[in-house]
């Protein structure tokens, strides 16, 4: 059974350094030594400020970085953002600030490597330096996702996969979320981290995993060797069953998991963490399929007081659903596979996934009965 330690801790990088020590130490002691290349995937998403609770906090990362320089290990911290310029992230996340005196390299990813993740995927391509590199550390951010439920140790490895060839992958694997979820698992595989931190001091809850989610305090970190072991240790510590998360559901079903974890440390349970509403992708018999579908399924939907009409959304879309209208962006439903990635990369946080009136009626109903 998988090991997961919980430990309180906060942004004091004086209290936060000897907290990450000793959990790498725990997990991973010796596994670093001169010489050895450790690529640090930390979650870069997009342009954020560190209290939007959007990416993996900058002290986190050096924390992290500082101890492979300790061991004599080479770290390379790098990640393939969904938008914005890879310099700017750094600077508004903070990653300048928090690194001007430590001599590390931040990279974006660029080029990919094929690699075989196996049934029905096969060779897909992944970040050249997740695949040629000799440890790699993960750090995701405890988040919420309107598509998957959360953004944690086996989501944050999709950032391994390189640029536009994100929405692709959404696109063909369409509305189809137990499909997208078997992805998820076969890239963390394929990556193979030797060790997973989640940052949760402070998450996000609402929708996520953009700005348009809501950052919480919740004081803690979640490491392991086993990224889907963290997962469902997270999903308890918020009262959820893992198998509403598609991802450990995923990993169930390939044998990477069973029904329980050994979970050590500062363990505690957040009883009122607003998760996000997964409701049905497809609805209805054939014929009826597509009406459903359009009037009956949530959708994304746009805040117009806050949405500035810049784009963003309407380029990353993989179905090509978002366009610009005379005042508004406006969404092609029909084509929309629910995705989410509008919401997930809005730089205004002015999306959301909102349920259909008819729609939520019918979810509630269904669950009276």
């Amino acid at each position: 059974m998988e090991k997961v330690i919980f430990k309180r801790a906060s942004y004091d990088y004086k209290i936060l350094k000897p907290i990450l020590s000793e959990m790498i130490g725990i997990l991973a002691d010796g596994l670093i030594q001169k010489g050895t290349r450790v690529l640090i995937k930390p979650n870069l998403l997009l342009p954020a400020k560190p209290e939007k609770a959007v990416l993996t906090h900058p002290l986190v990362l050096r924390g992290v970085a500082e101890y492979v320089l300790e061991k004599g290990g080479q770290p390379l911290i790098a990640d393939s953002p969904a938008m914005g310029p890879f310099e700017r992230i750094l600077k508004q996340g903070g990653y300048r600030r928090a690194f001007e005196n430590l001599d590390v390299e931040f990279r974006a990813f660029g080029t990919s490597v094929k690699t075989d993740i196996g049934k029905p995927f096969g060779e897909i391509d992944i970040a050249k330096e997740a695949a040629e590199t000799d440890i790699i550390i993960n750090l995701p951010k405890l988040k919420t996702h309107a598509q998957m439920l959360f953004t944690l140790g086996v989501k944050n490895l999709f950032g391994c996969i390189v640029g536009m060839k994100k929405p692709e992958w959404h696109l063909r694997t369409g509305v189809d979320r137990e499909r997208f979820a078997e992805l998820l698992v076969r890239i963390h595989q394929a990556v193979n981290p030797s060790l997973t931190i989640i940052d949760g001091i402070l998450a996000m809850e609402g929708q996520g995993p953009g700005k348009g989610g809501i950052p919480r305090h919740l004081g803690v970190l979640a490491g392991s060797r086993h990224a889907p072991s963290a997962d469902m240790a997270i999903c308890q510590m918020l009262e959820t069953d893992p198998d509403m998360l598609p991802t450990h559901k995923a990993a169930k079903a390939l044998g990477l998991i069973g029904d329980d974890v050994t979970v050590i440390g500062d363990f505690y349970q957040v009883r009122d963490f607003r998760l996000p509403v997964l409701t049905q992708l497809t609805l209805g018999p054939g014929p009826l399929r597509r009406f459903m579908r359009k009037h009956m399924i949530q959708r994304p939907l746009a805040d117009h007081h806050a949405c500035k009409q810049c784009g963003e959304c309407s380029k990353y879309c993989p179905a090509k659903a978002v366009f610009p209208g005379e005042k508004q962006i406006q969404f092609d439903y029909d084509k929309c596979i629910r995705c989410y990635c509008c919401v997930e990369i809005c730089p205004h946080g002015a999306l959301r996934a909102a349920e259909t009136l008819p729609g939520k009626v019918m979810r509630l109903m269904k669950f009276e009965v």
